[in-house]
């Protein structure tokens, strides 16, 4: 199939029109110019070595060295052949805690953000895995299945919300038994799970579950956003931002929990890391751990490749305006004789 890498670039062909318009008219003011001297005849005979008809073969030249320059700018592509290629990965679930909990502000500018951010640059740091997302509160759910189609991901991570789950909470449990059932199931030692939150209102069942996940070949590790000094949670009700308050109604107060999340990764042969070391140094640390992970090779994957033919036409080109600078102006000898002869 024949397409154009850069379709917009065929926009200069536009440009051919004008140059013919503004040739046109040029030569019109030139033959304006010569009958104010004399009549034709007689100015063909004042300049008998001057040609007729090699200002359009130049002009003419000049265009089509022009078209083709446009079209190769434009990179005509034709798939003619199929590719076929290996690679080796670790398969990495995200699961990232969107609970109100994470609207705290004892980080800045709030938990949320912060945890944000990391993820977006995780994603980044980890291009060469495979790599899913899963959003939890109260519950959890599988925003993006392991794919290689990080930008998804990003977007996803950067509108992540307590709105998106209704019921609170922060169902670390379930968030990895989803992550266990999302793996390909022939994928039995070769995946991890990363569960970025802050711990906050975890469900009993979270270390035991991550203790048989591992079980199952599943690394956990997991990274703790927020303080152990803790702040209250801002909720907005009745357009008046306020903060959120239990049932004798004090305001919450939210601590990070680290025991729990060492707890979680200890079970799951992982590590716990605190974002509050400093996000890149967290990155460099996953990334090493991840790297140390034993490799699986995928199966063979097949797609379309094109071959780009630009070459061609630029190389066209460079040929004809070499020709075009090469042809003169003046008659051929032997023309030029025959008409002398006839005179």
């Amino acid at each position: 199939m024949l397409r154009f890498e850069y379709t917009e670039h065929l926009y200069a062909l536009g440009l051919l029109p004008v140059l013919l318009l503004f040739f046109w008219l040029a030569w019109r003011s030139r033959q304006r110019a010569i009958r104010r001297f004399g009549e034709s005849a007689l100015m063909e005979r004042l300049m008998p070595e001057v040609s007729r008809y090699k200002h359009y073969l130049k002009f003419g030249l000049l265009l089509l060295a022009l078209a083709l320059l446009a079209i190769g700018w434009a990179n005509p592509q034709y798939g003619a052949r199929l590719a076929k290629y290996k690679r080796k990965s670790v398969d990495v679930f995200i699961a990232f805690d969107v609970s109100q909990s994470m609207l705290a502000q004892d980080v800045s500018p709030s938990r949320l953000a912060r945890a944000s951010r990391f993820a977006q640059s995780l994603v980044e740091g980890l291009s060469s895995e495979r790599l899913g997302l899963i959003l939890f509160a109260g519950s959890a759910f599988v925003q993006s299945p392991i794919t290689q189609d990080f930008n998804s991901i990003i977007l996803s991570l950067r509108s992540a919300n307590p709105d998106m789950i209704p019921n609170q909470g922060t169902a670390i449990a379930d968030a990895i038994g989803l992550a266990e059932q999302s793996f390909e199931e022939n994928n039995k030692s070769h995946k991890a799970l990363i569960i970025i939150t802050d711990g906050e209102n975890h469900d009993e069942d979270a270390v035991s579950r991550a203790g048989e996940a591992r079980e199952n070949g599943m690394l956990i590790f997991t990274v703790g956003v927020g303080t152990e000094a803790g702040s209250f949670i801002p909720v907005v009700e009745n357009g008046r931002e306020t903060y959120k308050r239990d049932n004798t109604g004090n305001p919450v107060m939210s601590r990070l929990n680290e025991k729990t999340l060492r707890q979680v990764a200890e079970a799951g042969d992982g590590a716990y890391f605190n974002l509050s070391v400093g996000s890149n140094r967290v990155l460099e640390a996953l990334k090493a751990r991840i790297g140390e992970m034993e490799k699986r090779e995928l199966e063979q994957r097949v797609f379309s490749e094109y071959n780009s033919y630009f070459q061609w036409f630029v190389g066209l080109a460079i040929l004809i305006l070499l020709i075009e600078f090469l042809v003169s102006y003046r008659r051929n000898r032997q023309a030029g004789n025959k008409q002398l002869s006839g005179l």
